[in-house]
């Protein structure tokens, strides 16, 4: 998931809101400016109402942002190395480099988001009561009143043993631990995740149709985008374990093809794409150096008329936004990263200098030979081309 709005770094990781946050913030402002608060604490005027809503909407995100950070805090002193992170809907996706090496790691960067929910609902708690202590107004006791009890619901419901949520990472990681099988472990997640997945549709739409309750439609999408990452987990856990000992170097197609960012789009397609079976070129400087990558997919998007005037390297994904890796890096590690602008592509370097490019037509040709397409589709599943979403943590 790629952030609408970029929001700058924090603790060393990127952070950005996707625009469905706008979504959780609306829902917020309104269910509490305008239903909650006026029966709770009656007396004060519409745009007091809002301006509490809104306060406590934006701090509500600010405690999402915090459970966020936290796992990547706990992921980085453990070793593992995180790109960003994007605030949306259904609570933060924080995009990993690799996965835990060790049970204890898991567990540790699970656990970690909790506990930053738990200290956060303590903090709004303290608040509270020094608010009650100093006689403040009805209105602000229950807004830090209301932001310590949604963070204590948001700790408890992320410690759910289901994956895509922190409690499946503990369960995986007690799994792992107790089995010595990765792989057993997060499948055994991930199928947690799909029976919570579907019980929160079942009780949403039960709400909706005989209990006559509005919000049985958000817990029928909480549930379907739980059984939706669940399921993505589980793909991405068995292709993890049947790609274990590819490196990138053993996929990659050497020696690419470029072409120079100065050139018009069109003259590239009448003069180079057209001679050339790719769909995929790097864009080299004069000094040899990557400023960016084109994909016909791309240039679909640049108007016919505009064609002749615009450069390649207008129409280009930039250098900063293209997955990279090192030919001795396991491909699991790179599958999780190839999404976003390059369409799946991703570029190879060595001693920084371009030597390959990775290809979803490279993986599916890895996943044939290893004899995993036939098994894959016996349950229902195509990977012809794995591209697992960034993961929730």
């Amino acid at each position: 998931m790629n952030p609408t709005i970029k929001l700058g770094t924090v603790a060393g990781v990127r952070v950005g809101l996707h625009w469905s946050v706008l979504g959780i913030l609306l829902v917020l402002v309104f269910a509490l400016g305008f239903a909650r608060w006026p029966l709770l604490v009656p007396g004060y005027s519409t745009w007091v109402y809002l301006l509490a809503a809104v306060v406590a909407a934006l701090l509500f995100l600010a405690s999402l942002l915090a459970h966020e950070l936290s796992h990547a805090v706990v992921a980085r002193r453990n070793g593992i190395a995180v790109e960003d992170i994007t605030l949306w809907l259904l609570g933060g996706v924080a995009k990993l480099r690799s996965e835990a090496r060790t049970p204890g790691a898991e567990l540790r960067i699970a656990g970690a988001g909790p506990l930053a929910s738990l200290l956060t609902a303590a903090l709004f708690g303290l608040i509270t009561w020094l608010l009650v202590a100093a006689d403040a107004t009805t209105l602000l006791v229950a807004t830090a009143g209301y932001l310590a009890l949604i963070n204590v619901v948001l700790a408890a419901f992320n410690l759910v043993p289901a994956a895509p949520l922190d409690g499946g990472r503990v369960l995986r990681a007690a799994l792992w631990a107790w089995r010595g099988d990765r792989t057993r472990a997060a499948v055994w997640s991930a199928r947690a995740g799909r029976i919570f997945g579907f019980a929160l549709i079942l009780l949403g739409a039960w709400r909706l149709l005989f209990a006559g309750v509005g919000d049985g439609l958000w817990w029928i999408l909480i549930g379907l985008f739980i059984t939706s990452m669940a399921s993505a987990e589980e793909r991405q856990a068995q292709v993890g374990a049947m790609l274990a000992d590819v490196a990138v170097g053993d996929v990659m197609t050497r020696d690419p093809d470029t072409t120079d960012g100065d050139m018009s789009v069109r003259r590239f397609l009448d003069e180079v794409a057209l001679s050339r079976k790719h769909s995929a070129f790097p864009l080299l400087d004069a000094r040899g150096g990557v400023e960016g990558l084109v994909t016909l997919n791309r240039l679909r998007s640049v108007p016919s008329q505009q064609r002749d005037t615009t450069p390649l390297r207008q129409a280009a994904c930039p250098p900063e936004q293209i997955p990279t890796a090192t030919p001795q890096e396991p491909l699991t590690d790179l599958l999780r990263r190839m999404e976003g602008c390059t369409d799946g592509r991703a570029l190879v370097f060595e001693d920084g200098r371009l030597v390959g490019i990775v290809s979803p037509t490279d993986i599916s040709r890895v996943v044939t030979l290893r004899g995993m397409d036939a098994g894959w589709r016996q349950g229902g599943s195509d990977l012809t081309a794995p591209r697992p979403p960034g993961r929730r943590i």
